[in-house]
């Protein structure tokens, strides 16, 4: 299989691809051409056919295509110019190919996850924990096998967990180094600050919004999901419960980015810096796995927008 981090410009591809996203679309000229996206599990690419001739089959959106085409680039951008393509037929490909997963053992992340909540002190954080990431094994399983988004940072299977994990782990350093912090509310927090997401996006390969996700978001659905937990725990103290919300509501840090409130603890504080940290530096990652751009420099990058320099041998 030629995989789509692997495919360079002026190159023709005759190749199996999941088809993400299909749309009409019209040109200035007023012809009609097919805006895709097409998929597999090492990252996903546009695509455009703009001739709409008898070599162009019917498909829909999640269907496995063969396409054949040419790899060229639009905006700095590598996009493939698609000639002929049918829809795939059982035999002919593995589904496996398709779905973008974690390349870390997702048994030791949970391990490392289950390990973090064996060894929380209060008794209610460690009873909200235990219910939702250890007795829920349904709730867990969808937790493992999870993105943490669309397109951005950890957009693969097990992504969630390997970003909560990472996030955790970060929190438990910082927060040890500082006064006045409370490392069990901290884990809470870290934990389930993006549990929501497991109801904004729905399982892979689709990875796309639900309808709750567009309408609420993952805070919003996280927050829910915490309080009607934390209902279930008889005697949990009111002000605590309080506190775990806020390091969901505010871990985006910033009104500009999306958070209902700002931290307003140093909890909530680590729990932000902690996220951004993550995310900005897996995003540097996975940009390094896919810039072609010769010299030291990547293109430009609009999800941080600028351009990074590419890794340092020294």
């Amino acid at each position: 299989m030629r995989y789509i981090k692997e495919l360079r410009e002026n190159e023709r591809i005759i190749e199996h691809y999941l088809c993400k996203k299909k749309e009409s679309k019209e040109s200035r000229a007023g012809k009609t051409f097919l805006s895709l996206r097409l998929q597999d599990k090492t990252g996903s690419i546009d695509a455009k056919v703009w001739e709409i001739t008898k070599d162009i089959g019917q498909f829909e959106e999640g269907d496995v295509v063969k396409i054949d085409g040419t790899v060229g680039s639009y905006m700095n951008e590598p996009q493939l110019k698609v000639v002929k393509l049918r829809r795939s037929t059982e035999g002919e490909y593995i589904h496996e190919d398709f779905i973008p997963t974690t390349e870390k053992d997702v048994g030791e992340m949970f391990g490392k996850v289950s390990a973090l909540i064996k060894g929380a002190k209060n008794t209610y954080i460690k009873a909200l924990l235990e219910n939702i990431f250890i007795k829920n094994e349904e709730l867990a399983e969808i937790f493992k096998s999870h993105s943490a988004a669309m397109h951005m940072h950890h957009s693969y299977m097990g992504g969630l967990l390997e970003h909560t994990l990472s996030v955790a782990e970060t929190c438990m350093f910082l927060g040890g180094r500082y006064k006045y912090v409370n490392m069990d509310l901290l884990l809470a927090g870290a934990l389930l600050h993006d549990i929501g997401k497991i109801y904004e996006l729905s399982p892979m390969p689709q990875n796309e919004y639900t309808d709750d996700g567009q309408m609420l978001g993952h805070i919003v659905l996280g927050l829910e999901m915490v309080s009607a937990e934390i209902a279930k725990i008889d005697g949990f103290p009111h002000e605590l419960a309080s506190l775990i919300k806020h390091c969901i509501v505010a871990h985006h840090g910033e009104f500009e980015f999306g958070s209902p409130k700002i931290p307003a603890i140093p909890e909530a504080m680590i729990l932000h810096f902690a996220d951004n940290i993550d995310a900005k530096l897996t995003t540097f990652g996975e940009i390094y796995e896919k810039d072609t751009a010769p010299g030291l420099w990547t293109t430009y990058q609009k999800s941080l927008g600028r351009y990074i320099r590419k890794p340092v041998n020294v």
